[in-house]
Formats: structure tokens, C-alpha cells, sequence
């Protein structure tokens, strides 16, 4: 049955992860049905330096624990096993400001229930999430909490659920001289403040963005805050995507332009394009950081539709020409994840 089921997800497309092949792929059950029980155990598991596809696949349940997946463990493919991405949880619950037992708190990159540092990763079908209950814990207030810190190259996610409330997808790179690439291809990405952020490159098509209620009238956060480096004319692409929301209309921007450490060489790019704006949007839905003006930074829309899509001059937006240039293919540079979406 599990040769069937990896066949219906498309694994067995990947050279090497053929169900015969017991060498290089490992099942991780919480049950005990499996060859371990955790996700770390099962990276872990891979050898250092592995330069083929190597297969994680995890059957459905509730997986709690850090994740890390270092530099040397590329080319993973980590599937749920489940019949939707729902089935499979991997998450954690800390936040920027939740206690280090090594001294201090965790910070916003410790947050991460999953950091990925390795390249060349296919992640699919399941959920990937920060369950750090805001509420619960009124005592911190740095509640930057991150579902996936990613800082690989060639990171493919497809049907995947990013959750949480601040800070949901990291995508970032090593350092700000690495432009570090990312796909995901109809995933859904929950959150309010600065849910999508980073000095990353990366294309979200056929997604889902959903923002989350804080219970304000005027403010309900910001979904992205890019940090692009200047040097670097592609940071986040959003294309034939679906932005909703459970807050008030007119209440949520589209983004603000990260200047990490003030740096003023991270100049935010953004552009969404033939995509479904809902009314959650503010009607000047880019707006400045601190001393940053969003005017300064690369944000731009194009051929958009529905109520949170109205032409202002607040919202600049790309002639058909320049629309060319900002395709799925300019952002990736060459590399092609379509035929393991």
C-alpha cells in the first residue's frame, strides 16, 4: 500500500526513492508504525553530504519537537503520507521572547519550528506551523513567532500550510550577499504582522494568503515585510494568487519594507500580479516601516482583481511591458521546480 500511495503523491518520480528502495527513504510515524517516531530523528538519519534524493515520508499525525534540517542533509523530499495536508502537523510553540533554557530568549530565527539550511528541498503535502498561543502568555511581548525559517537555495513547497500569527514564512538566504530561492506552489500561508518576510527570493503561485484578525478597526497587520538586498532585483512574487481575510475591511496592508539593523542597502521588492485582492485590504495598502518611506521601496501590482484591488496612486503598477520582466521564470533564474509541484 505505501508503493500506491507514494505513486499517487508523485515520489516515486524522483530518481532513487522507488518503493523497492529501502536505502534511501525512511517512514516516520508518531505511533511507532514507522522507522522513528520524530522528524528530527528522521534527518538525522540521512547521511551528511547526501547528494541524492532522499525521502522523508511521515504518516499522518501530530508532530511536535524543533526541526533543523542542516546545510549538509540536501536533497530531501519530506511528504505527508495523508490524504490532505491537514493529516500531517509538524510544529512548535516558541516565540522571539519565550525563554532560551541555554540563557536569554529564543529570538525571532530561534522561533523557527523548522530551519531549513539545506538546499535542493521538496517539501509536500502537510502542515508546517508555530503554535505559540499569544493569549496564553501575556507576560512576552516579543511574539514573533516563526512557522519555517528558510535559508536553503532550490526550496520547492507544494500543498503545504504555513501557520501561525507574526512572522510566518522566514525566507532568507546565508547571508545578504546569497540570493537564496524558494517555490511554493498552491500552499496556503496564515498569519497578521509581517507573515511573509525576508531578504529571500521567492515566487508564491496559485497560493492562498490568508490574514488573521487582531480585533483592531484600523490595523490588522502587514503581510509582507521584505528585506531584499539592493543588488538583488527579485525578492517575493506573488502571481495568480488569493489574499482573504477574517478582518474588518479596509484594515489590513499589503506590506512595509524591512530594514534589518536599519540597514539601508535592504530595499524591499514585492510584486503581485493577476491575482484576487479582497476587501481586508487597506485602500494605500503599502505603508512606511518606522523612519523607512514605502515610496523607496520596489513594490508593484499588476492586471489585479476584486474589491481590495481598486488603481490609486498609492499603488503603483507595472505596464504590460514591465509585467514581463517579473514572471516566475526571471524570479527562479534558471531553475525550474515545475515538475515536482
Amino acid at each position: 500500500m505505501l508503493g500506491s500511495g507514494l505513486a499517487a503523491l508523485g515520489v516515486l518520480a524522483f530518481p532513487g526513492v522507488a518503493s523497492a528502495d529501502q536505502r534511501r527513504r525512511i517512514v516516520v510515524a508518531a505511533d511507532g508504525s514507522g522507522d522513528v517516531t520524530t522528524i528530527q530523528a528522521a534527518v538525522d538519519a540521512v547521511p551528511a553530504g547526501n547528494s541524492e534524493p532522499f525521502a522523508i515520508l511521515v504518516k499522518p499525525g501530530l508532530y511536535h519537537g524543533r526541526v533543523v534540517i542542516p546545510a549538509d542533509r540536501s536533497h530531501l523530499v519530506l511528504v505527508g503520507l495523508g490524504r490532505n495536508p491537514a493529516d500531517v502537523i509538524i510544529t512548535d510553540d516558541r516565540a522571539n521572547g519565550t525563554p532560551n533554557p541555554a540563557g536569554g530568549t529564543w529570538g525571532t530565527s530561534g522561533s523557527a519550528s523548522v530551519t531549513i539550511d539545506a538546499s535542493d528541498l521538496v517539501v509536500r503535502n502537510l502542515t508546517l506551523s508555530n503554535s505559540f498561543d499569544e493569549a496564553a502568555h501575556p507576560e512576552i511581548t516579543n511574539r514573533q513567532a516563526v512557522a519555517v525559517l528558510a535559508r536553503g537555495d532550490r526550496l520547492s513547497f507544494s500543498h503545504v500550510r504555513f501557520l501561525a500569527n507574526q512572522d510566518t514564512l522566514y525566507l532568507n538566504s546565508p547571508n545578504v550577499t546569497t540570493f537564496s530561492r524558494a517555490s511554493l506552489r498552491h500552499c496556503y500561508v496564515e498569519g497578521d504582522v509581517d507573515f511573509i518576510f525576508g531578504r529571500g527570493t521567492a515566487v508564491l503561485e496559485h497560493c492562498h494568503i490568508h490574514s488573521l484578525d487582531r480585533g483592531s478597526t484600523t490595523n490588522n497587520g502587514y503581510i509582507t515585510a521584505a528585506s531584499t538586498s539592493l543588488a538583488n532585483p527579485y525578492g517575493f512574487l506573488f502571481t495568480k494568487c488569493r489574499f482573504t481575510a477574517v478582518a474588518a475591511p479596509g484594515t489590513v496592508y499589503l506590506g512595509r519594507p524591512w530594514h534589518p539593523s536599519n540597514d539601508p542597502d535592504a530595499v524591499a521588492q514585492v510584486v503581485i500580479r493577476d491575482s484576487h485582492l479582497g476587501e481586508h485590504l487597506q485602500a494605500a495598502p503599502w505603508t512606511d516601516f518606522g523612519v523607512w518611506p514605502w515610496r523607496d521601496a520596489r513594490y508593484f501590482e499588476y492586471r489585479n482583481r476584486g474589491a481590495g484591488a481598486t488603481v490609486t496612486p498609492d499603488r503603483p503598477q507595472l505596464s504590460a511591458s514591465d509585467a514581463a520582466l517579473y514572471t516566475p521564470e526571471t524570479y527562479l533564474a534558471g531553475w525550474d521546480p515545475s515538475c515536482w509541484s
